[in-house]
């Protein structure tokens, strides 16, 4: 099958496929007679693979080091996923609760509704947030309530071009 056959049957991008196999993850495929990539059930099965391990929030890296050594630290690889997956629950828990406890006190920002971006920001920073935690609650925030962050952008007085900006990397 040719790589855009391929990339059709595992939901990827042609571009995703030559990429792993600008990584070495995917083999180079043998030619036809007309200078062709073709790509067969084993490349199939493999970007599959490649897919669940994407899927459960493997980097290319560790992507690598299983499918180099299929069965040698796969056991290890997983269960350090399974501790980072746990660390950004831990984060997103402590996000929780400095967002309730400004919730809590938002009566004050519904009487004065000159909250600005940069209040909001010092108030994130003294909750301890840093600008990755900002950039996550972005994320957060997007994929939950799309509507709602715009109006909250909004509320904030984020100009529109701004908003725009901040809603495109917070959905990539």
């Amino acid at each position: 099958m040719t790589v855009t056959a391929l990339a059709r049957r595992c939901g990827v991008s042609r571009s995703t496929l030559l990429h792993y196999e600008s990584l070495g993850l995917l083999r180079r495929p043998p030619r036809t007679a007309g200078n062709n990539p073709a790509y067969g059930d084993q490349d199939l099965a493999r970007v599959q693979q490649i897919g669940v391990y994407r899927k459960v929030g493997l980097g290319l890296e560790a992507i690598r080091a299983l499918l180099i050594r299929p069965g040698g630290d796969a056991a290890g690889i997983l269960q350090r996923r399974l501790v980072d997956i746990d660390a950004e629950i831990e984060t997103l828990r402590a996000h929780q609760w400095a967002i309730l406890r400004l919730l809590q006190r938002s009566h004050s920002f519904r009487r004065n509704q000159m909250i600005t971006k940069d209040k909001w920001v010092a108030v994130m920073r003294a909750a301890g947030f840093t600008e990755d935690d900002m950039h996550r609650w972005h994320r957060e925030f997007e994929k939950a309530a799309p509507a709602e962050h715009q109006e909250f952008l909004e509320f904030l007085h984020v100009p529109a071009d701004e908003i725009a900006k901040i809603r495109a990397w917070s959905r990539s």
